[in-house]
């Protein structure tokens, strides 16, 4: 599969709304995969997720090969490491911490992933990736060693999201987190939105649909879901497709 990049354009510019499903490795076990990905598919997904801040090695290959059994959607994978990366997948975000200041994360593991990526056939997507604060700690700040963007630095968010785009990055993904305590707030969605010309990821928080709702609103072009489902799978049946 391919042209993801191109068919996410071609879904914004028809006022589509996107959701990713994120499916972290470690936590789900292979054995349940097939009934939770019929839920997947029956609801109002439009892509796949694969990848955790920390993963057992060769978790992510297994978990991919058998979601390709099971769905149609596109698999890309968000690596919290070089170890994620893995051609059974469709696509890859190519992703750069530019929230904060850890060399490791802003460049370091991208170079390390070149030998991979060489000769992959992955569609791989640079993306600006922004760690926003939202009242807890984080698996992304203990891994990376960095701090969260303060929500109520508002132009500093805004200006990072810019940058990321300047640097030629394809998609700014604004994020609060696994099992943040809150979603990231309207105002600043809406104002890196308004900043940015290319297509807006958000994701963290994000538990009921008015939730949803509020922030594909506030400007975000792609949502994604991850502990939600994790916690309570009964939140499929609110999305489903019509």
């Amino acid at each position: 599969m391919k042209n993801i990049y191109n068919n996410i354009l071609q879904s914004i510019s028809k006022g589509e709304r996107l959701l990713a499903v994120l499916i972290d490795p470690d936590k789900m076990k292979l054995e349940g995969l097939s009934n939770f990905i019929v839920k997947v598919n029956k609801s109002i997904a439009t892509h796949i997720f694969v990848g955790g801040s920390t993963v057992e090695e060769f978790a992510t290959e297994k978990l991919v090969s058998e979601l390709k059994i099971h769905t149609k959607l596109p698999i890309i994978i968000f690596p919290g490491d070089v170890s994620q990366i893995t051609d059974q997948a469709d696509g890859l975000l190519f992703l750069s911490l530019i929230s904060g200041r850890n060399p490791d994360y802003l460049i370091g593991k991208q170079v390390a992933s070149v030998s991979k990526l060489r000769d992959t056939d992955l569609e791989i997507i640079p993306t600006g990736y922004l760690l926003i604060e939202n009242g807890k700690e984080t698996a992304v700040q203990r891994v990376t060693n960095t701090e969260p963007l303060l929500i109520e630095h508002f132009q500093e968010i805004i200006d990072t999201s810019k940058a990321g785009e300047l640097l030629g990055m394809k998609l700014i993904y604004l994020e609060a987190g696994s099992g943040a305590l809150q979603p990231i707030p309207s105002d600043i969605i809406n104002k890196v939105k308004n900043e940015i010309r290319i297509p807006l990821i958000v994701g963290g928080g994000i538990k009921t649909k008015k939730q949803l709702r509020e922030v594909y609103e506030s400007g975000a072009d792609l949502v994604v879901i991850g502990t939600a489902f994790e916690d309570d799978e009964t939140f499929f049946k609110e999305l489903k497709k019509l």
